[in-house]
């Protein structure tokens, strides 16, 4: 698939360069070459307007201006009055995370044909742009210095991984996430995933597997073959080199799968989106699920794949119902359309800091979350 193509004038010549966005936003119509002379103030002004800002000077001062951009617009006044509901506030919050990604989204820059960037103090992204978006086509590409910057960062997880004491010890036991593919920070659900007693020791389903975590923590605690599933490539080849660092890789099939491998398995897991609302970025489609689709297929699904005798894993946070995108009693009644009974269940506190910031604008739903894991067998 060709990619779109951004057009803009310079220097009196028409200038075009294929278009980078992760979230599948279009080419800006508007963009105006800028450099060190504009201020944060009116970079903000003219984004909010629409205009994109092609930056023409030093790369470290790009990135000064992104952050003064995002400083001006905490102060902007008329901020609303607090939230009525969680509900509301979660509105609010996912309304002005999305005008201020918006804003930041328009400094863009410019690469060459091998993903090199021609301005003073420019780091070389060269190897972080091909993990992202493959081998350099030999054409020259414009993306957003808020992507490029997110690149980067990924990178760094991808080099230095993520350790998961459920795994080992830190040398042994680490995930490298990919650019795209959700990192596992949030350890408390893989603590309850490591703890809970397996049902079986022959075979087992993890649905939706991500960086492969779950399906690796499976087979570090004995389950001789696993089943692993994704229909995202980018979180297939993650999990595929995951699972060779950890030498894994006969234990588990990797399956491009819309949730269910063909079969039954003794253990079925699942860790889906735990909030029932629409992404903004393919990345927030690891916290995000509108309608709560792949939370519903699995639970409808679950007792055609399940072993006589067998457990369905599934791990969910209750921040949904504490921030009113769930009503009380909807997963329970989900559980029992789908044929389903809870045979146990095991809860644990959030350790990110979130969970204790008070300035956080969800603190009142996040101090009363609760990650569990409930144990579901065939009615």
């Amino acid at each position: 698939m060709s990619q779109p193509v951004l057009q803009w004038t310079e220097a009196g010549a028409e200038r075009r360069a294929s278009w980078r966005s992760e979230a599948g936003l279009p080419p800006p119509g508007r963009v105006l070459p800028v450099d060190d002379t504009l201020t944060a103030a009116q970079a903000v002004r003219l984004a909010s307007e629409g205009t994109a800002l092609l930056w023409r000077s030093d790369f470290h001062n790009a990135r000064q201006l992104l952050q003064a951009m995002g400083r001006r617009m905490e102060r902007r006044p008329g901020r609303r009055a607090p939230a009525a509901s969680p509900l509301e506030a979660f509105h609010q919050h996912r309304q002005q995370q999305g005008q201020r990604a918006a804003v930041l989204g328009k400094v863009l820059i410019e690469l060459d044909g091998g993903y090199g960037i021609a301005l003073p103090r420019a780091p070389d992204l060269r190897l972080a742009c091909s993990e992202a978006w493959g081998p350099a086509d030999g054409q020259s590409s414009v993306a957003a210095l808020r992507e490029l910057l997110g690149l980067v960062g990924a990178h760094e997880w991808r080099k230095k991984g993520v350790a998961v004491p459920a795994l080992g010890d830190a040398a042994a036991g680490r995930i490298h996430p990919h650019y795209g593919v959700f990192s596992p920070v949030r350890g408390e659900y893989l603590d309850l995933v490591a703890a809970a007693p397996l049902p079986a020791l022959d075979l087992a389903f993890d649905i939706g597997t991500g960086t492969g975590v779950l399906a690796a923590i499976l087979a570090r605690r004995g389950v001789r073959h696993v089943v692993a599933t994704d229909q995202d490539p980018r979180a297939l080849a993650c999990a595929r080199d995951n699972l060779a660092r950890l030498g894994l890789q006969t234990q588990v099939d990797l399956v491009a799968a819309d949730l269910f491998p063909p079969g039954r398995a003794p253990l079925v897991v699942c860790n889906p989106p735990w909030l029932p609302a629409r992404p903004s970025a393919p990345i927030e489609r690891a916290i995000y699920d509108e309608d709560s689709r792949m939370l519903r297929g699995f639970l409808g699904g679950l007792a055609d794949h399940l072993a006589p005798g067998g457990e369905g894993w599934l791990v969910l946070s209750d921040l949904a119902e504490h921030l009113g995108l769930r009503a009380p009693g909807q997963l329970e009644a989900w559980i029992a359309a789908g044929g389903l009974r809870v045979v146990a269940r095991a809860s644990v506190k959030p350790r990110h800091p979130k969970a204790a910031d008070r300035q956080d604008p969800l603190h009142a739903a996040r101090a009363r979350e609760l990650t569990w894991l409930w144990r579901l067998a065939l009615k």
